[in-house]
């Protein structure tokens, strides 16, 4: 089965930037775009940005301005880009697709963790 893989992350003073990224075998091929959700301990699971097939981004309004999602399509991954972090930032980071039926069945990964220290 085709597993969604995150990668990066890790801790950082405030004011830092960090990447994290997701990479899915055949997720350019199959017209998947990405979500990125990030869940704080003890708090719900938010919806931080996507990206869609023809390349059309969006993000949360809270974070706009110090985030970038982008596709490498040569590596099947799309990567997150976030700057200027803030320890309200502190959260397991996780990806899913979206797009075709083969993008929807893909289960989620195991997320990647980003810590910001004050």
């Amino acid at each position: 089965q085709v597993q969604l893989v995150e990668s990066g992350g890790g801790s950082v003073q405030a004011g830092g930037a960090l990447r994290v990224s997701c990479t899915v075998p055949g997720l350019t091929s199959n017209n998947c775009g990405m979500h990125w959700y990030r869940q704080a301990a003890g708090k719900q699971r938010t919806w931080v940005s996507t990206i869609d097939t023809d390349g059309t981004t969006s993000y949360t309004n809270s974070l706009k301005g110090r985030l970038t999602i982008s596709l490498d399509k040569a590596k099947d991954t799309v990567n997150l880009d976030m700057s200027d972090l803030k320890p309200e930032d502190t959260a397991m980071y996780v990806c899913k697709t979206h797009g075709t039926s083969w993008c929807f069945r893909i289960p989620w990964g195991q997320g990647t963790q980003v810590t910001v220290s004050s």
